[in-house]
Formats: C-alpha cells, structure tokens, sequence
C-alpha cells in the first residue's frame, strides 16, 4: 500500500489543482440546455472560465452574479435571484446549474434557503430544476467540484418512472473528470454495442468535443437533457467510471434500489476486459467481434512493444482518479513509478502498489521527478520538463499547448494503444536523442 504523505510547505509556488467551481462547471456543461451560475465576484467567474476557454479553445457558456462589497456586506439572495430571472428571461435554459464560490462561502449565504425562498416568491420557476453544489475555492479540487455537482443532479432530478423497454435496457453511466469528451464517445459506442441504452451523466461529448453547431445559441445545444436525468430512476444499473462517482452511484442505489459497480480504470487490457464483461452479463449479449479483433491487436502491440516501457521511470503529477487509472496502466507495462503527486488525499490512493504519493504541488513534483524517464502532467509542467531535460506527456486539465485534447481518446482497447504508441515513442524518442 502507498504511504500518502503531504508537503510541509505553507504556500503553492506553482500549484497543480484547480478550483472546484472549474470542476463543477464541467460538469454541468455537460446537460444539455443548462447554464452554470456563479454566486460570486465577476474575477471567480472570469478565473473559471478562462481556464475552461484554454483547455477546450471554444466558448464556454457561464453567467455570474456579480457580486460586488456591498452586496457581499448585506448578503447575495436579492443578486441570486435577479439573475435567475435574467437568465430565463434572456437565454431560456433548460437547467440552472447554481455554483457558490469562496466569496459567498466565507460570508455564509444559505445557498439553500435561497433556492427555496426564490421558488416560493416565483411559482412560474416550478417546471426549470436549479441544481446547487457547493464548490468554495478555499478547499477541494477540481474532481470534488465535479464528483459534487454529479451527486447534486442525481440527488435532485431523477424521478421514479415507469420501466423501459426490456428490448432496450437502460443503464446509467456516471464519468468522472478524468474523461475526456473523446472518452465519453468512445464509452457510449462501447455500451451501445451491447445492445444497451446508456445515460451518461455528464455527457461532454456531444457538447466540448469541437463541433460546429447548426446555430448559436447562449445555452449548451447538447448533452444528457432534463427528460433523461428524470427517467434514471428507471435505469436497471449504474456504471460509476471513476471512484470519485461512488458517492453518486451509492445515492442512485439508497433512492431507487439500483445497483452498482465501479471501474477505477477504463484503459489497459485487463480493465477493458473487465468492462466489457460487465457490460454482457447486463445487456445478455456476448461481446462483439470488433472488440475481440482490437483485444488481440492490443495483445499484439503490448507483445511486441514491451522492451520500450521495462524498467522505465516514470513521475506523474494528477488528479487521484486520473492518477490512479495511469498508474494502473502503466504498471501493467513494466514501468516503474519514479514519483506521484496528486491534489489531494483520496482513499483509493492507498490501494495503489506504489511505494509513496505526494499531496502537493508541481514544485514538489519537479523535486521528486529528478531522474525520471517522462514526466506525465497537464501543460504547466512543460516548463519543468525543459529544467529537468525529461520528455512530458500532457494529461489533465489545463491543456493549452496541444491541438484539441478534448477528441483525445485514452479509454477501451483502442484508446490503450494509442495512448501505449504515444508513450512508446516519446521513449524511442528520447533513446535516439541519446545516441547521437
């Protein structure tokens, strides 16, 4: 088991985690018809969107209460609801995702009461669901946000319905932040195939994967719509992809008796192999040939490529979900974890078969890096990787120096090869720079 150990230093020199409203927000970006609220300044607003902008290079839907000295001074209740009121009247959503920030946090508005007083005043807001989560800055991280505005839909929407077609069984797939928009299409072609009617919640695919829209709109055009997070309740099983949707999956069980199961890793043969068996023994349907043919053409690729991952030393910097499904993989591939950083103490971590991880930041990172092979972390460690002359990789959010990393794929057979091809020839690449 790894010891979880956390850095002395009293400040971030060069921080590695994001707030949780960037966290929370992705997540509602993913509904279709919603826009995210912030109950806050317009700087927190602007902060989250700008790092959203950077990642994904499209425009990111996002409103804000403005909160200015004197409204924070005599309480925000009267800027929430002003601006509801603006946003039905002006972009007619079909959701409100309601963010607090630090600002409103530290005052201590009762974020709640507020939605419940605004509703009580404004009967003709009955029909729009107002999904709140609370998301201060001063405390968690981007993969709480999410994990938290999920568990906020799930507790709040879904109602209880009449069953589905058995022809077409439903299921309920709750993806974690550390899925690209890439790997979510990847996931509904995989579930689909079997024959399955998937709900994912969140679905970014259809929303931040870098299509043009047949018109503009102020709202978000697609995603998992309001109608599909009320029949959830109906669904017959709950994937959670990611341990960080436990806590949404056990909410779906202890409201409508749904069980569930949770992948930790969804990339790497044996966890796609596990996946995908789940998946038969749902739906009734044995596994497709396509998949059987790119298993074996991954058995080949890890067969013949294995002498370029043995015994290197790799230091990764990541979120715990997205730390611990790359670590997965690359153990299966004989690489050694030179040294991990995450954001924050998760207690899956623990499980992992390493012998350390650092709660910390990307300056603990280029310390505990020194000798490493590749560096894996988001585009802020490039300059690290130029300090250290050690060749990165670039996962997590934010990613801003590569061309649209929201198609990237990383996820089922297909995704573990080209995500094992990417490693291995910045391996390759590294060994010829050293013999000449």
């Amino acid at each position: 088991m790894a010891i979880i150990s956390v850095t002395s230093t009293s400040v971030a020199v060069n921080p590695l985690k994001q707030s949780q409203t960037v966290g929370a927000v992705l997540a509602f970006l993913g509904l279709k018809g919603i826009m995210p609220l912030l109950h806050g300044s317009q700087g927190c607003t602007a902060l989250t969107k700008a790092v959203l902008v950077q990642h994904f290079r499209q425009t990111i839907p996002l409103s804000s209460t403005a909160m200015t000295e004197v409204a924070t001074i005599l309480g925000g209740e009267e800027r929430v609801e002003q601006a509801i009121l603006t946003l039905v009247q002006r972009s007619k959503p079909e959701i409100i995702g309601l963010c607090s920030t630090g600002l409103v946090e530290t005052r201590g508005d009762d974020m709640g009461r507020f939605v419940k007083e605004i509703r009580h005043r404004h009967p003709e807001l009955d029909y729009l669901p107002i999904v709140l989560v609370s998301t201060p800055d001063f405390k968690g991280t981007l993969q709480d946000g999410f994990a938290g505005a999920v568990e906020s839909m799930v507790r709040e929407i879904p109602q209880k319905s009449c069953k589905q077609d058995a022809s077409a069984p439903q299921i309920t797939i709750l993806a974690s932040s550390a899925f690209t928009p890439g790997d979510v299409q990847e996931i509904k072609e995989i579930v689909t195939s079997f024959g399955l009617l998937p709900i994912i919640v969140p679905d970014l695919s259809g929303v931040l994967d870098s299509h043009i829209e047949d018109c503009s709109s102020a709202i978000t055009a697609n995603g998992t719509n309001a109608a599909q997070l009320r029949s959830i309740g109906s669904s017959v099983f709950t994937l959670a992809l990611g341990d960080s949707m436990r806590g949404g999956a056990q909410i779906l069980e202890k409201r409508f008796n749904i069980p569930y199961e949770v992948f930790g890793e969804l990339t790497g043969l044996l966890a796609v192999d596990k996946f995908l068996q789940a998946l038969a023994d749902i739906s009734g349907v044995s596994v497709p040939e396509k998949y059987r043919r790119q298993r074996r053409q991954l058995q080949h690729v890890m067969l013949e490529n294995h002498f370029y991952f043995g015994c290197k030393r790799v230091s990764l910097a990541l979120e715990p979900d997205l730390l611990w499904a790359t670590v997965s993989f690359l153990r299966s591939l004989g690489v050694q974890i030179h040294a991990a950083v995450t954001t924050t103490r998760f207690p899956l971590l623990e499980k992992l078969p390493i012998k350390s991880i650092t709660i910390g930041d990307l300056e603990d990172f280029e310390q505990l890096a020194v000798g490493s092979d590749l560096l894996i972390t988001n585009s802020h460690g490039v300059a690290i990787a130029q300090r250290l002359k050690i060749p990165l990789y670039r996962q997590g959010i934010p990613i801003f120096d590569r061309l649209d990393h929201g198609q990237f794929t990383k996820i089922g057979y297909r995704g573990t090869m080209q995500l094992l091809f990417d490693l291995g020839n910045l391996f390759l690449e590294q060994e010829t720079k050293l013999k000449h």
